[in-house]
């Protein structure tokens, strides 16, 4: 009798410890979501339209946030498409003035410094539907209206999360609204090469450039200051990109280490010997 409770109750412990890892097994390798998530897109939202750029006139805020929410929660995290955020991007679309559009590959942070929140240029995250998005995460859960702050999935977890889908809509929009000239800032010290393939500005953006609105494709590629010379114009992956966009038919330049970029990349290392009054 003792003898077929303790097996009665070891199987029942091994079917929970099953159940318990079966749910362990779901959880991502990415971060949850960001913490106070709403607030930040409508607070980014009204900062926008306020502050940064208060010529795109008025927004709805709180439509926007809902049209963003509304793109993720409840569904299989891994199901969701760039179609999705339709209705966000509609609903913060704005004009990208000519000539301003900046894209990149691998150097965020100092195309966020160059553009200048849209004083010079507007890369993708100085448009209103980037600037909602720029440096967040988020997912949502199957069958619930709440998100989930654990753990998000990762690209390589699955292609269509939450997070992947929402920048290549975004990425194509921009490009779909860039106009005149065109600038692209590649990093020539990044591992791989300054043009990566696969690449949201060679699958999601070069694609949806509208050539009849485009007059020249300026190229700058721009060593970090204590980092390698891997890449640069006329050679390796930046040669593939300059010939993949002859091909297309676009007016192609390119400038190594541009002085302007430099300029402001030897702010943080002005005593390198890159950085001397010579060396420009």
């Amino acid at each position: 009798m003792m003898k077929s409770l303790f097996l009665s109750l070891l199987l029942v412990c091994v079917l929970f410890m099953n159940s318990f890892s079966e749910v362990q097994g779901k959880k991502w390798k990415g971060e949850g979501t960001t913490q106070n998530l709403e607030s930040i897109v409508i607070g980014r939202c009204y900062d926008y339209i306020r502050i940064v750029n208060p010529a795109v006139g008025e927004k709805n805020c709180s439509e926007i946030w809902e049209a963003f929410k509304n793109a993720f929660i409840n569904k299989d995290p891994c199901s969701i498409l760039p179609k999705d955020y339709e209705l966000f991007i509609n609903l913060s679309l704005h004009t990208i003035p000519p000539n301003k559009s900046l894209f990149w590959e691998n150097n965020q942070l100092l195309v966020n410094s160059f553009a200048g929140r849209g004083r010079r240029y507007m890369s993708l995250g100085d448009t209103l539907f980037g600037f909602c998005g720029d440096f967040l995460n988020w997912c949502g859960q199957a069958n619930s209206t709440g998100l989930d702050y654990e753990s998000c999935p990762t690209t390589e977890e699955c292609e269509n999360n939450a997070v992947e889908s929402f920048w290549r809509m975004a990425s194509i929009t921009y490009a779909q609204h860039s106009s005149g000239v065109i600038h692209v800032l590649l990093n020539g010290s990044a591992v791989g090469g300054a043009y990566p393939e696969p690449g949201f500005f060679a699958d999601y953006e070069i694609p949806n450039l509208q050539k009849d609105k485009i007059s020249q494709i300026v190229i700058w590629v721009v060593d970090d200051i204590e980092g390698p010379d891997i890449d640069s114009c006329g050679s390796h992956t930046v040669k593939i990109l300059e010939n993949r966009l002859k091909t297309l038919g676009y007016d192609v330049t390119c400038t190594d280490n541009y002085k302007s970029v430099m300029f402001l990349l030897c702010l943080d290392y002005p005593d390198d010997s890159k950085c001397t009054l010579s060396s420009f």
